[in-house]
Parts: structure tokens; C-alpha cells; sequence
């Protein structure tokens, strides 16, 4: 098991992670850390806690926007398909259409020719 050091508002943690994931928990406390950062610019210091747990809440909040953006993608995918399949289905039916109206029409032309 590796451990990595990370630097999060100026304070240095040493985090254990599995073996190859080192890159990926630098950039998580990356991401952790310019949150933190810019709510220190925006409030100020406010204590530790409540840094970490407003930086929580807002890569939560970001979460929660991803996951609902996520939602309507797949729903919208699954509308288009929908719209797409219906829409497949009536050129198919008005091809077929054409087909049978011209099936009928070599019928006719054939019983003229064979009565002529």
C-alpha cells in the first residue's frame, strides 16, 4: 500500500492509497485543495472544520449537478432514440407502401400486357 503527502490550505497529510492510485489522490487533493483556497479568498480563514466541510459541501454540490446533468443526458438519449426508432419505423411503412403501390401497378401493366 503506498501513502502519498498532500498539501491541503497549507497543511501537509500523509493519505494512504493502493498502489498506483498515487497520481489520482494528487489530483484529488489537488481539486481539494483550489476549492479550499477559494473559499479562503472569498471568507477567510474560519477554522479548519468548517473549511473542510464547506469545501464538502460544495464539491458535493458539484456532484449532485453532474449526476442530475447526467440524468437528463441519458434521458434525453433515450427520447431521441425513441423519436428516431418511431421515426425509422414510418420510413419503413411509407417505403413499404410505395412497394405495394408499385407491385400493383407492374400487376396491372403485366395483366395488360398478357391481354394484348
Amino acid at each position: 500500500m503506498a501513502q502519498v503527502e498532500v498539501t491541503v490550505n497549507g497543511r501537509e497529510y500523509l493519505v494512504a492509497c493502493e498502489d498506483g492510485e498515487e497520481e489520482h489522490l494528487l489530483e484529488l487533493a489537488d481539486y481539494l485543495n483550489r476549492s479550499v483556497t477559494e473559499l479562503v479568498q472569498s471568507i477567510g480563514q474560519v477554522g479548519e472544520a468548517r473549511l473542510m466541510l464547506m469545501a464538502g459541501l460544495l464539491i458535493a454540490d458539484e456532484l449532485f449537478d453532474s449526476r442530475n446533468s447526467i440524468t437528463k443526458l441519458e434521458s434525453d438519449v433515450t427520447s431521441t432514440k425513441s423519436a428516431g426508432d418511431k421515426a425509422a419505423g414510418e420510413v419503413v411503412d411509407a417505403a413499404n407502401t410505395v412497394i405495394d403501390r408499385m407491385a400493383s401497378r407492374l400487376d396491372n401493366i403485366a395483366e395488360r400486357l398478357q391481354s394484348a
